[in-house]
């Protein structure tokens, strides 16, 4: 009988192989959802011209803002680019050094959603007769005009979890539910880091919110680092 085991050692062996130019889903609705320790695993790792989709482009000079400043990411996919935080960003695409495609939070969730669900398109009502519209096919349905958006996929997926199995389940903290499990689908390799990992059967089933069949591998990380106290500590990664 063969023996299903997802861990790795740690952050570094999950992310070592991350290739220059690959598009990576980066977990994250507030600091629950951060995967920060993968995320600085990825920048000692050296991988560059990244694509990156995420709900935010992080905070302070730490996780996924750090990333940013390494100058590793070509392309950012997100909803919200500028938040209280977040300086990094809006300087390198004033600078012209990242590319933005602006997405409707939603339709972000749902381009992420089809993606995994195997939906290469669909059509929503959400940015008609803005300047997120411009170059979009749209259709009238039943007297109401919408979009087409296309699915969302990607090589890597990092996520955080708040408990997994070596098989791969995963549970999440609540707002890390938001992106994570719909992100877990939408990548050829799903990568979590979770505060604890457990044996098979060490999580209830009735609760797994992702199945193993959508994770690729898991890291255990006891004590995760929270970006709200590292910006507050002004904390700078490297």
């Amino acid at each position: 009988m063969t023996t299903i085991n997802k861990q790795v050692k740690g952050p570094a062996e999950a992310v070592a192989d991350v290739h220059d130019g690959a598009t990576v889903m980066i977990g994250g609705f507030g600091e629950a959802g951060s995967p920060v320790e993968l995320i600085h695993a990825l920048i000692d790792q050296g991988a560059k011209r990244l694509t990156v989709i995420s709900n935010n482009t992080g905070s302070g000079e730490v996780g996924l803002a750090a990333l940013l400043k390494a100058e590793r990411v070509s392309k950012v996919i997100c909803s919200f680019p500028r938040t209280a935080n977040s300086t990094v960003f809006p300087d390198l695409y004033r600078r012209g050094k990242v590319e933005l495609e602006l997405v409707p939070q939603g339709t972000l969730a749902e381009r992420i959603r089809a993606g995994g669900a195997g939906i290469p398109a669909f059509y929503t009502p959400a940015a008609v007769g803005t300047p997120l519209a411009e170059g979009k096919e749209s259709r009238v349905l039943e007297g109401k005009e919408y979009l087409l958006e296309h699915w969302l996929r990607a090589d890597f997926a990092l996520i955080k979890g708040r408990c997994a199995d070596t098989h791969g389940n995963v549970v999440y903290n609540k707002t890390a539910r938001n992106f994570g499990p719909i992100m877990a689908m939408a990548a050829k390799v799903t990568i979590v880091q979770a505060n604890s990992v457990v044996a098979p059967g060490g999580i209830d089933p009735e609760v797994v919110v992702t199945p193993g069949i959508f994770v690729d591998r898991v890291v255990e990380v006891p004590s995760p680092q929270h970006e709200s106290e590292l910006v507050a500590a002004g904390a700078v990664y490297p």
